[in-house]
């Protein structure tokens, strides 16, 4: 296209027509409503201020206003803004117990579902041929039982050396 040609092409596009049923485009945290906090939610909070005095991170008066703030918040983002500069805090010692111990029944609760399963095969195939053969399913059943119990000694030991 020569020069006389692009004369003639316009600088900018020609103006579309607008669409008024679709929304102007945000932002996500915009889009977003902001989320209201339960009193757990507060108590977590409440919590982390207070492990921050304990700790010293916090002197009396600020963590007397943070826990002011702390009881009057009504979103998310403002009890983010009291522990933004705060670690988080640590499981305890009966926290850490408690885990442990959920996942242990966890492990078990696994265990007794296959039990569960392998039994119903070995009994459907027994019924299906009339007669009931050896239980085979003892040999994983009792390997894997062998495993849970040993790794529960070996938990027992480290803890109590813990």
């Amino acid at each position: 296209m020569g020069e006389r040609a692009m004369e003639h092409l316009p600088d900018q596009p020609a103006d579309r027509p607008v669409d008024f049923g679709k929304k102007p485009e945000r932002k996500a945290e915009e889009a977003k409503p902001a989320l209201r906090v339960s009193d757990r939610e507060r108590d977590v909070a409440l919590g982390v201020l207070a492990a921050a005095l304990a700790e010293g991170r916090l002197d009396p008066q600020e963590h007397a206003e943070r826990t002011e703030a702390a009881l009057r918040a009504r979103t998310a983002a403002d009890l983010a803004v009291l522990t933004a500069d705060l670690p988080a805090l640590r499981p305890g010692r009966e926290e850490l117990a408690r885990g442990r111990r959920a996942s242990r029944l966890a492990e078990w609760r696994r265990w007794a579902s296959v039990a569960v399963i392998l039994t119903a095969i070995w009994g459907v195939n027994g019924i299906r041929d009339g007669e009931f053969h050896f239980y085979w399913p003892i040999s994983v059943l009792g390997i894997w039982g062998a495993v849970l119990v040993a790794r529960s000694i070996r938990r027992g030991e480290d803890e109590d050396q813990g």
